[in-house]
C-alpha cells in the first residue's frame, strides 16, 4: 500500500506541470464558441461582442458557431461530448444549460453532470408583446380578453421548451387563462410573424423587440422581471398589473465541457468579468436591454440551482414533455 501511494503521488507528480502548463499556454489556437440558436437573436449577439473581447485579451480567435434545433440541445450536446480542453465552449440560455433536462426524455447529454460553469454574462427581461391590432391595449385587456375567448389567443414563443415557452406558461398558471402556444424556431420568424399579424401575442427575450416596439410596429404590454426596463420605463411589469411575486428573467451564460482545467475556467471567468467591468461592454449591453452580472464559476453554479428549483413545478404542471 505504502508504494502504490508513492507510485500514485508520483504520477500527480508527472502530471500537474502538464495541466498547469496547457493552461498556461491557453489558448495557442482557435476557441470555438458554439451558440445553439439562430444568428441574430439576442444570444447570438452577446455572444459574438463578448467573442470579440476574448479574441483580443487572448490574441487567438474566439469563433461563434451557431448550431440550432432541439431547444439548444444540438448545441447543447456538441459541447458535451467536446474535449475538455477549453477549445470548444457552449454560450447558451437556460434551455440547453439548465432546464431541458426537466423536460426532455432520452436527452443525449446531462447538462449537470456534462457541463462545468464558466460565468454568468448578463441577465434581460423577457418582454409580452402583441401585433397592433390585437384587441388587447394593456397587459389586463390581455388577460381579460383570453378570460373571455379561451384558447384562441395564439402566443408565441421562439421554441418548445425556451424560457419564453415555459414563462407564457407560468403567466397562464397565474392569471388563470387558457391561451394556444405556437411554438417557432427561433426569434427571428416569430417577430417575422408577429409583425405580419400570422400571431397575436409573443413571449420572448427582450433584445430584438425594443426597436421594433420604439419604431411603434408593434406594442409591449409588460416585462416580466420585478423592476422596469430602462430601455422601456412605461411599460410595467407583470407584477405592477396585479400579480405579485410573478417574476422571470432571461439568462445568458458560458459553461464548458465537465474536465475543462480550472486554470483555463479561471482564464475565461477573468475574461469574461473584464468585458462585463468595460465602458464598451457596459454601453453595447445596456443599448441591447441586458444587465451585466459576472462573478465566479460557483455563483453560476448556485444560480443554476436555484433556476432549476424554480422551473420544475412549473414545467411538471404544464406536463412540458419533449
Amino acid at each position: 500500500m505504502r508504494l502504490l501511494s508513492l507510485a500514485l503521488w508520483g504520477l500527480a507528480l508527472v502530471f500537474a506541470p502538464c495541466h498547469a502548463a496547457m493552461a498556461q499556454a491557453w489558448p495557442d489556437r482557435p476557441v470555438t464558441v458554439i451558440v445553439p440558436f439562430p444568428a441574430g437573436s439576442a444570444v447570438d449577439f452577446l455572444a459574438r461582442a463578448t467573442a470579440s473581447h476574448l479574441s483580443d485579451s487572448y490574441g487567438k480567435p474566439f469563433v461563434v458557431e451557431n448550431r440550432t434545433g432541439a431547444g439548444g440541445n444540438i448545441g447543447g450536446a456538441a459541447v458535451a461530448k467536446a474535449a475538455a480542453d477549453g477549445y470548444t465552449l457552449l454560450f447558451g440560455t437556460p434551455s440547453p444549460i439548465a432546464i431541458n433536462r426537466l423536460m426532455y426524455k432520452g436527452l443525449s447529454y446531462d447538462s449537470e453532470k456534462d457541463f462545468t460553469p464558466v460565468v454568468l454574462v448578463a441577465k434581460s427581461p423577457l418582454i409580452v408583446t402583441t401585433r397592433l391590432d390585437f384587441p388587447a391595449k394593456t397587459f389586463e385587456e390581455l388577460i381579460s380578453y383570453a378570460k373571455q375567448n379561451p384558447g384562441k389567443v395564439n402566443v408565441g414563443n421562439p421554441g418548445n421548451g425556451t424560457l419564453g415557452h415555459i414563462t407564457a406558461e407560468l403567466i397562464q398558471q397565474f392569471t388563470g387563462v387558457t391561451m394556444t402556444t405556437v411554438a417557432y424556431r427561433g426569434t427571428v420568424p416569430l417577430m417575422t410573424d408577429l409583425l405580419g399579424g400570422q400571431v397575436d401575442v409573443a413571449m420572448d427575450f427582450m433584445p430584438t423587440y425594443v426597436p421594433q416596439v420604439n419604431e411603434r410596429k408593434i406594442r409591449a404590454l409588460a416585462v416580466t422581471t420585478s423592476q422596469r426596463a430602462k430601455q422601456l420605463p412605461d411599460v410595467p411589469t407583470v407584477q405592477e398589473t396585479g400579480f405579485k411575486g410573478f417574476e422571470a428573467s432571461a439568462w445568458y451564460a458560458i459553461v464548458a465541457p465537465t474536465g475543462t482545467p480550472p486554470a483555463v475556467i479561471a482564464k475565461l471567468n477573468k475574461g469574461v468579468n473584464d468585458f462585463l467591468k468595460s465602458e464598451k461592454g457596459k454601453t453595447l449591453l445596456e443599448q441591447n436591454t441586458l444587465e451585466p452580472v459576472g462573478g465566479s464559476p460557483e455563483d453560476l453554479k448556485v444560480f443554476i440551482a436555484a433556476e432549476l428549483a424554480k422551473w420544475k413545478p412549473v414545467i411538471e404542471k404544464a406536463n412540458i414533455v419533449m
